[in-house]
C-alpha cells in the first residue's frame, strides 16, 4: 500500500484521502477544507493576464454547474462531451459533471491541431461512439459541425454562455458515488480518425496522484510546492498529472493555454521562474522548443534553481534534447537532477514508472532482439513501477510468457491505477485487459477490481535491475511532438490527394529524428515514373497533411509498384517497410 515519505510527518487528516474509500469530490472538499487559500490561476490566450480562485471557490463553482448540469437534464452515467480551451468554464463543468456523476470526455478544441473540416469529423465522430447528452463547445465547433455535415453533432451543443443560462436544480445534485465508480473517461488519441475512450474510476485517479506525489516528493497540504502546467486538459498528462494531481495535493496550479505556450515557449519558464518549488511535465518536444527559441536575452531573466521537477514523458524521451535543454540553462540554475523521467499511459490513469534516483537522465544499450529498433542504440531509464503497480515484460509473440531482465518484449502492467475498460468497445477491452492462466477477462468490468489484470500497453521494452527502458512500440502508432497518430490517418490523406491516379498503395511510419524527437514518413507505391507528375503529387499530398494533422511529414517516398511488403493477405508490413527504409533498402524514385 502507499506509504507517505518525506522530511515532515503528516498528519492523518492531511493526507489525500485512501484511494480504497475516497472519490474525486470528497477530495475537493477534502482539499477546501485543508488549503483553503490555495487555488488553480488560468492565464488567458496571450499569457498575460490570470484569473485565480481557491479551493473553496472552485468547490462552489463546481457544484453550481452540477445544478445547472441538472436542469440541463443531464444526470449520473451520461456522456458529456466537452470541447473547449483551458478556461475556468471548462474546470468548472468538468468537476461538476463528476459531481453530478456524469462522465465527462475532453475532446481538444478547434485548431489545437489541423483543420476545421478534420477537427469536425473528429467530434462527429466521438459523438456517434459515445453517445453523449450535450456537447459543450464554443459557437466556433458548432459552425463546424454545420458546415461539414454533422448536424445531428451541432444540434447537441451547447455554448458556455447558454449552458450559464440554466438556472441551477434545487435539492441534492450530488451523486453517491463509489471509489470503484467511473469518475470520467480520457481519450486515447489527440489527432483525428477513430478513438476509443478509457474509463477512469475514482479509486484511480486519487492512487494515480497519490503515488506521483511520492515520486515527485510532494507532502501534501505542507510547504510551497507548485504546478506549472501548459499541457492541453484532454491529455492525461495535463488533465491527471496537473490538474487532477493539484487538487488531490492541495498545491496552487498556474494554467497556460497551449497555443500560449507553442507561440512564446518562454511563457513556460517565465511562469516556473516565478514560483519556488515548480512541478511541471512536458513531452521531450517541449524541451527542444525552448532549446530552438528561447532567446539568450531572455534566459538571463531566468530562474531555474527551484524548478522541483522536470518530468519528462508521454514520447520517445531524448537524452540530446536533455542534455541540450541542460546546458542552454545552466546560467540561470537548472540542474540535471531536476530531469524526472517516468512512463504513462491513458490506460493506466496516468504514471505507471518514473525514475527515483533523480540523478538525471541516465541511458541503457539496447539488448539484441528481433523486437529491437535498429535505428536505437541508447534508450533512457524511465524508473521503477510507481506505487502498489507491477510491470512485467511479456514474449511478443507469446503474450503472458514473462521474460528475464534484459529481454525486449511487451510491457504488461497490473495494480490500482489501471482503467476500467474502453467505453462501448467491448471487443477492444477484451484484448487489452487480461489475465496471464486463460488470457481472457469479462469485456467490461467497471464494477470488478483492476488489481488483477493485466493491461497489455503496446509498447516495447525491457527491465534491468527492476528499471524500465522503453524501447519502441509494438502497435502501430506514431507519437510526434506530443500528438497520436495512426499511421492509416496518414494513408488515407495520401489516397485521397491521389483520387486513385496511378497510386497503389502507401504505408506510414515513424523514425527517430534526433533531439526533433519522432518524425513521420510516408511511403507510396507509383505504377508511373514521370518526374513532374510525381512532384505535383508530392505537394500535393504534403500539403493536405499539413492542413489535415497541422504537422509536416519527415520523408515522403515513391517506389515502383511492388516494392511495399505486404501480408499474404494483401496488408502492409509497416514494421518491415520502417526497417527497409532505415537500413537504405528502398529504391526510391526521383
Amino acid at each position: 500500500m502507499l506509504r507517505w515519505r518525506g522530511p515532515k510527518t503528516l498528519a492523518s487528516d492531511c493526507r489525500p484521502l485512501d484511494y480504497l474509500t475516497g472519490t474525486v469530490p470528497a477530495a475537493l472538499a477534502h482539499t477546501a477544507r485543508l488549503a483553503p487559500e490555495r487555488g488553480i490561476a488560468v492565464f488567458d490566450r496571450r499569457g498575460q493576464s490570470v484569473e485565480r480562485h481557491t479551493y473553496p471557490e472552485i468547490l462552489e463553482l463546481a457544484q453550481l454547474a452540477a445544478a445547472r448540469l441538472a436542469t440541463a437534464g443531464i444526470g449520473p452515467g451520461d456522456r458529456l462531451l466537452m470541447c473547449l480551451p483551458t478556461s475556468w468554464d471548462l474546470l468548472a463543468a468538468h468537476l461538476g459533471a463528476i459531481i453530478r456523476g456524469a462522465y465527462p470526455v475532453l475532446v481538444a478544441p478547434t485548431g489545437a491541431l489541423g483543420g476545421s473540416e478534420a477537427h469536425a469529423h473528429k467530434v462527429a465522430g466521438l459523438v456517434e461512439l459515445l453517445g453523449p447528452k450535450r456537447l459543450l463547445c464554443d459557437a466556433a465547433t458548432r459552425k463546424e459541425l454545420l458546415d461539414f455535415g454533422a448536424p445531428a453533432a451541432a444540434a447537441l451543443s451547447m455554448t458556455p454562455d447558454e449552458f450559464t443560462a440554466h438556472a441551477p436544480a434545487s435539492g441534492r445534485i450530488e451523486h453517491s458515488a463509489r471509489p470503484d465508480d467511473i469518475a470520467f473517461m480520457q481519450l486515447t488519441s489527440g489527432s483525428t480518425g477513430r478513438q476509443r475512450a478509457v474509463m477512469i474510476r475514482h479509486s484511480s485517479v486519487l492512487h494515480n496522484t497519490a503515488a506521483s506525489g511520492l515520486f515527485a516528493d510532494t507532502v501534501p497540504f505542507i510547504g510551497q510546492d507548485c504546478v506549472v502546467c501548459w499541457l492541453p486538459l484532454n491529455h492525461d498528462m495535463g488533465l491527471v498529472g496537473c490538474f487532477f494531481f493539484a487538487i488531490t495535493h492541495g498545491l496552487d496550479l498556474w494554467l497556460l493555454r497551449p497555443d500560449a505556450f507553442l507561440a512564446r515557449p518562454k511563457l513556460w519558464l517565465r511562469t516556473l521562474s516565478a514560483h519556488a518549488n515548480g512541478l511541471s511535465p512536458a513531452p521531450n518536444f517541449a524541451y527542444q522548443l525552448c532549446v530552438e527559441r528561447v532567446e539568450p536575452a531572455e534566459v538571463a531573466e531566468l530562474s531555474l534553481s527551484h524548478w522541483k521537477a522536470a518530468l519528462t514523458g508521454a514520447e520517445m524521451i531524448q537524452p540530446q534534447t536533455c542534455s541540450a535543454f541542460r546546458d542552454k540553462f545552466a546560467a540561470c540554475g537548472f540542474r540535471e537532477p531536476f530531469f524526472l523521467p517516468c512512463y504513462g499511459m491513458a490506460e493506466g490513469t496516468l504514471a505507471l514508472a518514473a525514475d527515483l534516483k533523480r540523478t538525471g537522465v541516465r541511458t541503457a544499450p539496447v539488448p539484441l532482439s528481433q523486437t529491437s529498433d535498429p535505428a536505437l542504440n541508447e534508450v533512457v531509464c524511465v524508473g521503477a513501477p510507481t506505487s502498489d503497480m507491477e510491470i512485467r515484460i511479456s514474449n511478443a509473440g507469446k503474450p503472458g510468457e514473462f521474460l528475464g531482465d534484459e529481454q525486449v518484449g511487451e510491457i504488461w502492467v497490473r495494480g490500482p491505477s489501471i482503467f476500467a475498460g474502453y467505453y462501448n468497445d467491448e471487443a477492444a477491452t477484451a484484448d487489452t485487459l487480461v489475465g496471464v492462466r486463460g488470457m481472457g477477462v469479462p469485456p467490461m468490468i467497471p464494477s470488478e477490481s483492476p488489481a488483477h489484470h493485466w493491461l497489455r500497453t503496446g509498447d516495447l521494452g525491457f527491465l534491468k535491475n527492476g528499471e524500465l527502458y522503453i524501447t519502441g512500440r509494438l502497435k502501430d502508432l506514431l507519437i510526434v511532438h506530443g500528438h497520436n497518430l495512426m499511421p492509416h490517418e496518414l494513408e488515407w490523406i495520401a489516397e485521397g490527394a491521389s483520387g486513385g491516379g496511378g497510386m497503389e498503395r502507401c504505408g506510414a511510419f515513424s523514425v527517430p529524428g534526433g533531439a526533433e524527437g519522432e518524425r513521420a514518413v510516408l511511403v507510396l507505391e507509383v505504377s508511373g515514373t514521370d518526374g513532374a507528375q510525381l512532384a505535383a503529387l508530392g505537394h500535393e499530398i504534403r500539403v493536405r497533411v499539413g492542413k489535415a494533422l497541422g504537422m509536416p511529414l519527415a520523408d515522403l517516398v515513391f517506389v515502383k509498384r511492388g516494392h511495399i511488403p505486404k501480408t499474404t493477405s494483401g496488408k502492409v508490413q509497416r514494421g518491415e517497410l520502417r526497417r527497409r527504409y532505415l537500413e537504405g533498402r528502398l529504391q526510391r524514385l526521383s
